[in-house]
C-alpha cells in the first residue's frame, strides 16, 4: 500500500527533504515503522509553514506522483497563525474551496481513503486564547470535508485539549502547536484511532 502524509511543520517534523524517506522526528516517524513492516511504502511531504495555498502550489508536482492509496491531510494552523502574527489572513471560504479542489483532483485520480487531520492550538499566552474563533472555522471546514469525502477525521483539538486538563499545556505543544515527543505520541495515537475506522470501511 501506498501511503502518503502531506501537511505543514508537524507532518514535516524537520525531515530531511533531500531523502525522499525521511520521517522527521513526528507523528509520521512514530506511524512509519509499523506500517512499513506490513508493507507500505510511506512518503512524509510536509514542509514546515505551508498553508493549504502552499500545498496547491506543489501538489501536482510532488503528490500526485506518489500515487497514494492511503492520503493523510495535515493543514490549518498556519492559515489561523499567520492572520495573527502577520496580519495576513486566509478566509475559510478560501481555504475550504482549496483544499476541496485538492481532494477532489486526488480522488477523481487515485482514490484513495483519506484521513484529515484538524489543525489543533493549545494557547500558552494570553492573546493566543482570541485565535480559537480563527482555529474554530478552519477546524468545521475540515469536518465538512471529511464528511463530503466519506474521509476519517482526526479530532486533534480535541484529543489535545482533553491531554492538556490539569497540566501545563506547554508540556505539549511549548508555542501552543509544534508538538513535544508527548505531544507526537498523541496525534500518533490519534491517527491509528481514524485509521482504524477507515480500514473497516
Amino acid at each position: 500500500m501506498r501511503v502518503t502524509f502531506i501537511g505543514d511543520s508537524i507532518t514535516d517534523a524537520g525531515r530531511d527533504r533531500t531523502d525522499p524517506y525521511s520521517f522527521g522526528d513526528g507523528y509520521v516517524s512514530l506511524l512509519a515503522p509499523e506500517l512499513m513492516a506490513g508493507g507500505a511504502i510511506v512518503r512524509n511531504l510536509g514542509i514546515a509553514g505551508d498553508r493549504v495555498a502552499d500545498l496547491a502550489a506543489r501538489w501536482d508536482e510532488e503528490l500526485m506522483p506518489t500515487a497514494p492509496e492511503l492520503l493523510t491531510v495535515y493543514v490549518g494552523v498556519n492559515e489561523v497563525w499567520r492572520r495573527f502574527d502577520s496580519d495576513d489572513p486566509t478566509p475559510t471560504a478560501v481555504f475550504e474551496q482549496t483544499y476541496r479542489g485538492l481532494l477532489r483532483r486526488t480522488a477523481e485520480a487515485h482514490a484513495p481513503r483519506l484521513i484529515l487531520m484538524e489543525p489543533y492550538l493549545l494557547p500558552v499566552r494570553a492573546e493566543q486564547e482570541g485565535w480559537l474563533d480563527e482555529l474554530a472555522e478552519k477546524r468545521a471546514a475540515v469536518a465538512r470535508l471529511a464528511a463530503e469525502f466519506g474521509a476519517a477525521r482526526v479530532p486533534l483539538h480535541d484529543v489535545l485539549t482533553a491531554a492538556a486538563e490539569g497540566r501545563d499545556p506547554a508540556e505539549l505543544a511549548p508555542d501552543g502547536v509544534h508538538p513535544t515527543p508527548a505531544g507526537s505520541r498523541l496525534i500518533a495515537d490519534a491517527w491509528t484511532a481514524a485509521w482504524g475506522i477507515s480500514d473497516s470501511r
